[in-house]
This record gives structure tokens, C-alpha cells and sequence, in this order.
């Protein structure tokens, strides 16, 4: 019996998310025996799955960008971003249940703020301004992002620094209403009568010859099949997330690596595929697209991943460590101050996106010191 018409270019289309499936039945086969393999053979197999876990995501980001293109901007980078955080809260979860760590939430959501204001921000800006000079770009949303983002980590990761531990649930349920307070009313001015603050106008392009637009609007059959296919991916990602917790565990105990190492593997994990779509979109002058993806990313990352975690929290009765250290409170606050400075008028350059871009270094050099 043949194929349906059409399903064998869609399986050579998903490709990564087939061989993401094998990968977690072949995983599930053989768990016990790599784990009986020691140590070694548990490192490769963590490195080998969160290389799987990043393809997986990325054609997770592709299929988000099918339907980002068909409502357009806001809504467009909304489901970018919050396709990535979905990622980051399903492995954060399912982590947190294979780790006696307390500070996997806080330092992955340090990292993925570090990753995508300096790391995607910093690096999209430099090239981009190598190559265009300055790229407009809407200084509302940059002002918004930021102040949103300085209230949404002082109140969940600065704050409980000097909350009692006997008082901690009062606390955490007050930070859970906090954040989907502010959540609900940034939706509202996104998607709402401030939807202006988060798009830019950019010359229109002349259409191509024989007057078809550069970019088509996907059609309907296409986006409820990139919505099933994108429920689809994130199902597979879990699942590929459990193993490759444990055979991470396995694998670092006793190797001296800096204990934020798993936090750093995934806010890397979330954040890979929005650097290719970064990336593109400076390159092809339209810094509004990075602005909105990396500013956005951090605020939905720390806004919406806190109330999951800290509810996740008050329900086992077993607390994490939210509050901040020293070096990490420093560095969060000189990103959030040069990005204030630097998306101000409206124009990046290659210098400002240098200076984030150090920041992003000096972040990487304090993980392999282990600060």
C-alpha cells in the first residue's frame, strides 16, 4: 500500500524530531547498560542526547517561526519565545526530580538571562552592525523589556535574600501572584492597544517578479500541523530530557565540574534556536526581531518560569534557593544597566553589542571557575 501524498517529504522535513524519537527508545533499551558502564560511557551518553535534545528544539523553533510568520509581530516573537520557555520549564521539571541541587532554578534562569541579553543580544548586535552600521529598531519595547525584567528578578531572586526560611511559602506564593500579575498585563499591552511599543516599520520590499510576496502566508492546514508537530517535539524533548539527566548525574559526580554546569546545559538547550533566529534576523537589518527575542526571552523566562517552579515548590514542601549570590546579583545588574544605557535611542551599533558580548564572556569565565 502506498504512502499518503505527501508523507514522505514530511518525514524527510522531520527528520530530527524521527531521529529524536529513536534516540529516546534506544536510550530507554539500553539505560541500565550504559549506566553499568560507569561514568565514561554516562558522559557521552548526556552529550550525545543533549545534542538530539538541541536539534530537537531547533526544529521545535522552526515550526514556532511557521506560525510566528503567519500572525506577525507581537504575537509572532511570543510564541517564539514562549516555545523556548516551554522547553526550559519541561527539562527544568523534570530535572529538578533527578537532582538534590537547590539552586538548578536560579542559576538556569541566571544563565538564560546571561545567554540571551549578552550572549544573542551582544553577538546578533556586533555582526549586525558590522555588517549595517546602526540598526533601528522600537525603544519602547527595549525600555519595557527592561524595567520588567529588573522588577520580575529583584522580587523572585534578590528579595528572598532576606526572607526567613520559616516564612519562605508566604513569600513564594506572593511571588507566584507577582509574576503572573505582571505577565497578565504585559500580554495584555503586547498583544493589546500598546502592541506598537513591540514592532518596528521597516521599508517595504519590492515583490519578486510575477507578483508574489517574499514571504506567503502559511496556510491553515500548515499551521495546525507546525502546532501538532511543535506538542509533538516538546512531548519528545521530555522524555529525552529524563535520561539524559541521569546519565549527567552519573557522569559529572566526582569531576570537580562547576556545579552551575546543568543549569548552563539548559538555558543553552532553550536558547540555541533562538540565536539562529537572531542571528538572521540582524543580518538582514531587523533588530526589532532580536531585541524582541532576546529582551523577551529573559522576561518570559524569569516571569513565567519562577510561578512554575515555586508552585512546583510549595507542593512537594521542599524549598529551593532562589536568592542570588553576590557575583551573579553584580552581574545581573551591570547587564540590566548597559542594556538600559545601550537600548535607549532606538539604534544598536557594534560597539554596544561588544559590550555585551564581553559581559557574556565574563559570565562564561565565572561558570568554569565555578562563581
Amino acid at each position: 500500500m502506498e504512502p499518503p501524498v505527501g508523507l514522505l517529504p514530511l518525514l524527510k522535513q522531520e527528520r530530527s524530531l524521527i531521529a529524536a524519537l529513536a534516540a529516546a527508545f534506544i536510550a530507554y533499551a539500553v539505560e541500565h547498560s550504559i549506566l553499568e558502564g560507569g561514568q565514561a560511557a554516562s558522559a557521552i551518553a548526556a552529550v550525545v542526547l543533549i545534542a538530539v535534545i538541541i536539534l530537537a528544539s531547533t526544529r521545535v523553533a522552526h515550526h514556532a517561526e511557521v506560525l510566528a510568520h503567519k500572525v506577525g509581530d507581537p504575537y509572532g516573537t511570543m510564541i517564539l519565545t514562549l516555545s523556548a520557555v516551554a522547553v526550559e520549564v519541561l527539562i527544568l521539571a523534570i530535572m529538578m526530580g533527578n537532582t538534590t541541587s537547590p539552586t538548578l532554578v536560579r542559576d538556569t534562569i541566571y544563565a538564560a538571562v546571561m545567554l540571551d541579553i549578552n550572549g544573542i543580544l551582544g553577538l546578533a548586535a556586533l555582526l549586525g552592525g558590522l555588517r549595517h552600521g546602526e540598526q533601528p529598531y522600537n525603544d519602547d519595547s527595549s525600555r519595557t523589556y527592561s524595567v520588567m525584567i529588573l522588577t520580575a528578578m529583584s522580587i523572585s531572586m534578590v528579595v528572598p535574600e532576606f526572607i526567613p526560611a520559616s516564612k519562605w511559602h508566604y513569600y513564594s506564593a506572593f511571588t507566584i501572584g507577582a509574576m503572573i500579575a505582571l505577565y497578565a498585563l504585559f500580554l495584555r499591552m503586547q498583544v493589546g492597544t500598546h502592541s506598537y511599543f513591540f514592532s518596528y516599520s521597516y521599508p517595504r520590499t519590492k515583490a519578486a517578479a510575477g507578483g508574489h510576496t517574499p514571504q506567503k502566508e502559511a496556510k491553515e492546514e500548515e499551521a495546525m500541523a507546525s502546532i501538532g508537530i511543535i506538542l509533538f517535539g516538546v512531548l519528545i524533548i521530555g522524555f529525552l530530557a529524563e535520561f539524559m539527566s541521569t546519565f549527567m548525574n552519573v557522569g559529572l559526580d566526582g569531576t570537580g565540574a562547576p556545579p552551575a554546569l546543568m543549569a548552563v546545559v539548559v538555558a543553552a538547550i532553550s536558547a540555541a534556536p533562538e540565536i539562529l533566529t537572531a542571528l538572521r534576523a540582524a543580518l538582514r537589518n531587523r533588530m526589532q526581531s532580536v531585541v524582541n527575542i532576546a529582551m523577551g526571552a529573559s522576561l518570559s523566562t524569569v516571569i513565567l518560569t519562577v510561578p512554575v517552579m515555586e508552585a512546583i515548590a510549595l507542593y512537594s514542601g521542599q524549598p529551593f534557593i532562589m536568592a542570588m549570590t553576590p557575583v551573579q546579583t553584580v552581574m545581573v545588574a551591570v547587564t540590566l544597566v548597559a542594556v538600559a544605557i545601550n537600548l535607549n535611542d532606538g539604534q544598536t551599533n557594534a560597539i554596544e553589542g561588544m559590550t555585551h558580548f564581553v559581559l557574556f564572556a565574563t559570565f562564561v569565565m565565572l561558570t568554569v571557575l565555578g562563581l
